[in-house]
């Protein structure tokens, strides 16, 4: 990955506090193959999923999260692996399950295919999963497609879903605020208070869909201009909002020790959209993992490949899958 796209991919994480893992891909399982998509700026390259001897599976496309995140749920920058979104599809083959899983754009193995700095807008994410579940829906060997989205992930999913005809959607660990009010709570007595000012000065306007020439150095980590048009295009959405929209079913899963995303916020995503099913997972962190609540813990797990992807978590994307979700 390039300076630039590591630079942006940094500041995205930085807004919703993810940790990071590395991205140092895994052995192949046996069912693994490669797929790609070709975009007007490159290609995005992913890995199939099948499961062993069912005829037409539903198909589910795994969006991750934010920051560097490659397709396995992994980044840069923690010294390790998590495998939590591999250990997810491989679970879901398990069940009967296919799975798409793939490098964003800018990304891992798709890095070629990301604009510079600031040329990149959100709705680039959209317009990318949107292309990957029309390429699956036009595929022969599957029954129909649902969007899985983590994290940031989650918005982007429930932005494709509908553009793309799947036919159900999955939040975990996904945000219900919007994009702005979530960094200002993890401001808020962070800065010193002429740095808080100016942060909600420029904040507010890119929130209006302004840019902002002049930044304090010490705000350029959030909002250097070439980041600006990004977050412009980012910051416009209220999850909440768009969850309420879907005319589809619709599942929520959120950990109880998730120290990035709490469950406030799977539960007004539920409020947002009632006939919602949720699924609230007892003792589950940010990568799917058994964790305590405890800080060395939660860091050792962002880069710890032993460690499962919750079984209760599984059981309950299994269950709404099969239900018709």
């Amino acid at each position: 990955m390039n300076v630039t796209s590591l630079a942006r991919r940094g500041f995205v994480s930085c807004l919703v506090c993810l940790f990071a893992a590395t991205g140092t891909a895994a052995a192949a399982l046996p069912a693994e193959q490669p797929i790609s998509l070709e975009t007007t700026s490159g290609t995005l390259y992913g890995t199939l999923q099948l499961p062993a001897d069912v005829k037409k599976p539903r198909v589910a496309l795994i969006i991750a999260g934010s920051g560097p995140t490659d397709r396995d749920g992994n980044a840069p920058m923690m010294g390790g692996r998590n495998d939590s979104l591999r250990m997810l599809a491989a679970a879901l083959a398990d069940a009967g399950f296919a799975s798409v899983r793939y490098d964003k754009r800018g990304i891992a193995a798709s890095q070629a295919a990301g604009p510079a700095e600031a040329a990149l807008r959100f709705d680039m994410y959209v317009d990318d999963a949107t292309a990957w579940l029309v390429k699956l829906q036009q595929d022969g060997r599957f029954a129909s497609t649902a969007v899985i989205g983590h994290s940031e992930g989650s918005l982007i999913g429930m932005l494709a879903a509908p553009r793309g005809g799947a036919a159900a959607f999955v939040s975990i660990a996904g945000a219900a605020d919007a994009a702005g009010t979530i960094l200002r709570k993890q401001l808020a007595g962070k800065l010193p208070p002429e740095l808080a000012v100016e942060s909600e000065r420029i904040l507010a306007a890119l929130e209006r869909g302004d840019t902002v020439d002049q930044v304090t150095p010490a705000l350029n980590v959030l909002y250097r201009p070439s980041v600006q048009p990004y977050l412009v295009s980012w910051l416009k959405y209220v999850p909440a909002e768009r969850i309420a929209a879907l005319r589809m079913p619709v599942l929520v899963a959120q950990g109880t020790t998730d120290i990035q995303v709490g469950t406030d916020q799977a539960h007004a995503l539920k409020a947002a959209q009632p006939k919602a099913t949720l699924a609230i997972v007892e003792g589950m962190n940010h990568v799917l993992k058994q964790v305590p609540a405890d800080p060395a813990r939660q860091l050792a797990s962002y880069g710890d490949p032993a460690l499962p992807v919750d079984p209760a978590l599984v059981r309950a994307i299994v269950a709404f899958l099969k239900q018709g979700g």
